[in-house]
């Protein structure tokens, strides 16, 4: 065992390298006794809290021999980085446009083996599957989580009008173990601009896709000519015109 002065803090090293991309659990047991071999004088008896029969160990008198902490760990795997998806739109304008994002890894919950016939399942929005034979007959489904982050609280509060992702259609395909995910994305922007996001994905069974997104506004178009008439020479000529606001 380890052996600790008083006060001394102890440090765990977690490595986690995924082979799958699926969650994975495992528990960290740490189990404390005394240096000296001697016991606690506190004795658990039958009516003792519930926890502290389990995170105690207890010698043949009754009094307690050692206690453990057990600490629940929840690995997910995250895909490497992802091809940037660019959107581009004029100024004042609205987009709407289909990206297809590529899940590479998926593993179906409940899978056995992969099917030799049928290259492709479609997979319904409410996750249904008419892919039986990738599941071990259970009615485990794919289903994925997905949300927009920014890179700081103040592009949120300057995109998220701006910017709105939909999923629309999955697609799996049972031979190489790829989900395409098919998202519109809208986009109206009022003003000029170039801003990043991340569109992350999140499977239920395990798994985490990260899509960084570039939104480019360009110039808008002009709004009109105004052509000024001159009266001559080193004299003054004006012109006016209404500006309305779109906003009141």
């Amino acid at each position: 065992g380890i052996r600790l002065a008083p006060k001394e803090k102890l440090e765990v090293p977690l490595l986690f390298m995924p082979a799958e991309m699926k969650i994975y659990k495992a528990l960290v047991v740490i189990h404390i006794t005394r240096g000296n071999g001697e016991t606690w004088p506190y004795k658990v008896t039958a009516g003792s809290n519930t926890d502290l029969k389990r995170n105690v160990t207890v010698a043949e008198n009754g009094e307690t021999q050692g206690i453990v902490w057990i600490y629940p760990i929840n690995g997910t795997p995250e895909a490497p980085q992802q091809k940037s998806v660019v959107i581009r739109c004029q100024a004042r304008q609205r987009l709407e446009q289909r990206v297809e994002l590529l899940l590479i890894g998926v593993i179906m919950p409940g899978a056995t083996a992969l099917p030799e016939a049928g290259n492709s399942a479609e997979l319904g929005t409410d996750g249904s599957s008419n892919t039986p034979e990738v599941t071990d007959g259970s009615s485990a489904t794919l289903e994925f989580l997905y949300e927009l982050q920014y890179q700081s609280d103040e592009f949120r509060s300057q995109l998220e009008s701006l910017v709105g992702i939909q999923l629309v259609e999955k697609e799996w395909d049972t031979e190489s173990r790829i989900v395409t995910l098919i998202f519109n994305v809208v986009f109206a922007p009022s003003k000029p601009m170039r801003n990043e996001a991340t569109i992350v994905v999140q499977c239920t069974a395990g798994g985490l896709w990260k899509f960084p997104l570039v939104l480019i506004a360009t110039q808008p178009e002009v709004d009109d000519v105004i052509n000024i008439e001159a009266v001559g020479l080193n004299k003054e000529s004006t012109v006016g015109f209404n500006l309305t606001s779109q906003t009141r």
